[in-house]
């Protein structure tokens, strides 16, 4: 389970990480345990990586590379949207999840939440040269 892993900060302020599925599922618990909430996205995000493979072939099947999880408009109003999207990926047997949260997710609390799990983590910030 542990490791190192990269955790990825857009301009935008958007963090991503990639992680194995059940790993993927226990970073979000462990965020929403350090924020405190649960959104009507993080629940919608479970129910995506339960049934990874049936969603996985879904997106596949309409050339999507991400599923948005559906949002409460009174989550995006308070500023309570915890997950933006999610990216679902196979290597052989493994499955991965990407993880994109949102912006107003603190970088903070992700990272405390790796460590929680064990993970060694890297912040790389993108920026346009």
């Amino acid at each position: 389970m542990a490791g190192k892993v990269v955790l990825e900060v857009d301009m935008g302020k958007y963090k991503y990480v990639e992680l194995e599925l059940s790993d993927a599922e226990k970073l979000i618990r462990e965020v929403i345990k350090e924020l405190g909430f649960e959104s009507q996205d993080a629940s919608e995000a479970f129910r995506v990586l339960r049934n990874f493979d049936a969603f996985y072939e879904m997106a596949r099947k309409k050339f999507k590379d991400y599923i948005v999880p559906s949002k409460s408009m009174n989550d995006m109003i308070l500023g309570r949207v915890i997950i933006d999207k999610l990216k679902l990926i196979k290597e052989g047997d493994k499955r991965i999840a990407g993880v994109y949260f949102d912006r107003r997710v603190p970088e903070d609390v992700i990272v405390k939440a790796l460590r929680n799990l064990g993970y060694e983590v890297e912040v790389k910030r993108l920026e346009f040269a």
